[in-house]
């Protein structure tokens, strides 16, 4: 299946598939490798969430009270910009896919901040959400905490290694909570437990094939069914 044909076929039942896809999931879960994928099948610009460019990552995971609204307010600013940056070059003449949803920054606020500083959190973003583009196209990465584990260790980052389990529960239900009420776009929710994207081809063959068939709504999907 060559990227000529696969952007010649409708994603959401229109002439034309989604400009802007977005993959999210709680880290370690492949969304930066599927995102990856899927701009280099679809021709489409990658966008990608910079995690090694935040000055106050590694403090923040050794001691989370002390460095959570640092590392917050620079993730915000960092996707903000990112997303702005889109909109300037005029986001219409574009494609693009994003391994972050700028909604998810204050889903992390709220598990790490304090009430103060969530409160002053919240203000700043009130600020800067303002023109974010908003994607067509959402692609939401599930997997427990013990696949989540052994991938993070897998990959070696070495302040990723002190993550404990606590934190992905807390991750992994702050994610739930929020794709479960969430319609702004249609949404594909994938179990990433047993699916290898990276290294099976046929599993992402079929979710290639699944997401042009997606126009609307809410879709689970499973490459066993296909």
């Amino acid at each position: 299946m060559t990227n000529k044909h696969l952007l010649s076929e409708p994603i959401l039942g229109g002439p034309q598939p989604p400009r802007f896809v977005a993959v999210e999931g709680p880290i370690g879960v492949g969304k930066t490798t599927l995102a990856k994928k899927l701009a280099h099948s679809l021709g489409y610009e990658l966008l990608l969430e910079k995690a090694e460019e935040n000055p106050f990552l590694e403090r923040f995971y050794a001691n989370k009270a002390h460095a959570a609204l640092s590392a917050q307010l620079f993730f915000l600013f960092q996707r903000a910009q990112q997303l702005s940056d889109l909109r300037q070059q005029d986001m219409f003449e574009g494609t693009y896919i994003a391994d972050f949803l700028f909604e998810k920054d204050a889903l992390f606020a709220e598990l790490t901040l304090d009430p103060h500083e969530l409160e002053l959190y919240r203000k700043v973003y009130q600020q800067v959400e303002v023109d974010i583009p908003r994607p067509d196209l959402v692609i939401y990465l599930q997997a427990p905490v013990n696949v989540l584990q052994d991938r993070i260790q897998r990959r070696g980052i070495n302040f990723e290694q002190s993550i404990n389990d606590r934190y992905l529960e807390n991750v992994n239900e702050a994610y739930s909570q929020f794709f479960l009420s969430y319609n702004a776009a249609p949404l594909v929710i994938i179990n990433a437990t047993e699916i290898d994207f990276a290294n099976n081809d046929d599993e992402y063959q079929k979710l290639l094939a699944y997401l042009l068939e997606v126009r609307s709504g809410r879709h689970y999907f499973n490459p066993t069914f296909f």
